[in-house]
């Protein structure tokens, strides 16, 4: 298998969960699956180092990515329509598939709705 197609096979296990991660931090679905393309364009330039934890890599780039996206809208605000609630549930958005998965929503969700309250408060 080669480089390019390990790194799509586990971007590709992971992407649910990159898509949890980002959409906690951002609300709007549409928003979360920008994140996600972004982390993907990104992990896709990866030099060829051996990569340790990938579920842990690619969160971190989501994450990253996601933290950008919510500084660039603190600096030009939106008004949200009523499809792009941010408290409507990620079970809404996509059915989670598996126990873990769900717990995951259940643990990181709230930790992550209390990330945009702190970085608006930097700006």
């Amino acid at each position: 298998m080669s480089e390019s197609d390990w790194l799509t096979e586990r971007f590709e296990r992971h992407r649910f969960q990159l898509h949890s991660v980002a959409y906690r931090i951002l609300g709007p679905a549409p928003d979360a699956e920008d994140a996600v393309q972004e982390t993907w364009l990104r992990a896709s330039r990866h030099t060829g180092e051996e990569i340790e934890n990938p579920p842990a890599w690619l969160t971190t780039i989501v994450a990253r990515v996601s933290l950008s996206m919510l500084r660039a809208r603190a600096a030009r605000p939106e008004t949200l329509t009523p499809s792009d609630d941010p408290n409507e549930p990620v079970a809404a958005v996509l059915p989670l598939r598996t126990p873990e998965e769900q717990a995951v929503a259940e643990s990181v969700g709230p930790a992550m709705l209390v990330v945009p309250r702190a970085v608006a408060g930097l700006s």
